[in-house]
């Protein structure tokens, strides 16, 4: 018969003591450590995939670093936090449409997620092709949505200006990314439809977690329609917005691929949030030193962001208690 884990550990605890036994010796104990042992592997790959990159960057932020002129390269202290506050043309206007793209995308996706969860919850036929449906967008890579989002795009082949023309809703084409007046609204657009999925699944796996019998209970005492909805629904999908939300606006505040592929950050900067910045610098510039400065910058303001962000959730779970 194959011995059990416990039994294994329990001799090996026996013998280890056995053979280290003197006026010393102390015991260890074996089973509370072993399973941290068998996790030591992937705590440690993790650690040297996010630990030693996070660190590389704040070492570079506090260094001139640029391929292009290594003979300037060296040590500058807080030199490139004093040029981003009080030189960079740049950068506030960057950081400022981050805060517009964070707000309108994680709005206007949290509103149309949980509409379709609502949605998707009901019981009608075709339910099953309509959830699969509905999460394909979030499946698709962001370069892969870049490239076909440009083609609906495009002034003289897309789709959408051949739709809207048929529609009478524009009476000339558009090059809807090259337009001041349309490049920030298309680019919302096509996150939207790559992330509303998320959301939308995320909320239709809390909603089915609430226990039919609220809903009966609710009706029984004459509840509508709208007061099911604010005290039955959405108190039971608090958390997960919560958490959702908080993810979301991470990822979107730190979304390249989709902005870079359509846009490149134009037209005159219109579309240049803060990591977009970063990425120029990086990439077309090779300015690492001063790119890993406003990164630096970005994971502060994330990480005031969350701490805020979770602080006055917690606040909330205190005054309902």
């Amino acid at each position: 018969m194959p011995v059990p884990m416990q039994e294994k550990i329990k001799l090996f605890r026996v013998r280890v003591n056995g053979k280290f036994a003197g006026p010393y010796r102390t015991e260890v104990d074996y089973e509370r450590w072993v399973p941290y042992l068998f996790i030591l592997p992937a705590i440690l790959l993790i650690a040297g995939f996010w630990f030693y990159p996070l660190l590389n960057v704040f070492y570079y932020s506090l260094q001139n670093y640029n391929a292009n002129t290594p003979f300037y390269n060296g040590y500058a202290g807080l030199g490139n936090f004093k040029t981003i506050f009080t030189k960079d043309p740049q950068f506030f206007p960057s950081l400022l449409i981050s805060l517009k793209w964070v707000s309108a995308q994680v709005s206007l996706q949290v509103f149309l997620g949980l509409g379709i969860a609502l949605l998707l919850n009901q019981q009608f036929k075709g339910r099953a092709f309509f959830r699969s449906a509905a999460f394909m967008p979030w499946a698709i890579s962001g370069v892969l949505t870049s490239v076909m989002w440009s083609l609906m795009y495009n002034e003289h082949i897309g789709v959408i200006n051949d739709l809207f023309l048929k529609l009478g809703l524009i009476d000339h084409k558009h090059a809807w990314v090259s337009e001041l007046n349309t490049v920030f609204s298309s680019v919302v657009a096509a996150d939207l439809w790559r992330g509303i999925p998320f959301f939308a699944i995320t909320l239709l796996s809390a909603l089915q977690s609430i226990p039919e019998e609220l809903y009966e209970a609710a009706k029984v005492d004459g509840a509508g329609r709208l007061k099911i909805f604010l005290y039955v629904t959405l108190p039971y999908l608090k958390n997960t917005l919560v958490l959702t939300t908080l993810l979301r606006c991470v990822w979107e505040y730190n979304n390249v691929d989709l902005i870079y592929n359509l846009t490149g950050g134009g037209p005159a900067h219109h579309t240049t949030t803060l990591t977009m910045y970063v990425a120029q610098l990086a990439i077309r510039e090779n300015n690492f030193g001063y790119g890993s400065a406003i990164t630096v910058i970005s994971f502060v303001i994330l990480l005031l962001f969350a701490m805020t962000y979770l602080k006055i959730n917690r606040l909330e779970k205190g005054a309902e208690g």
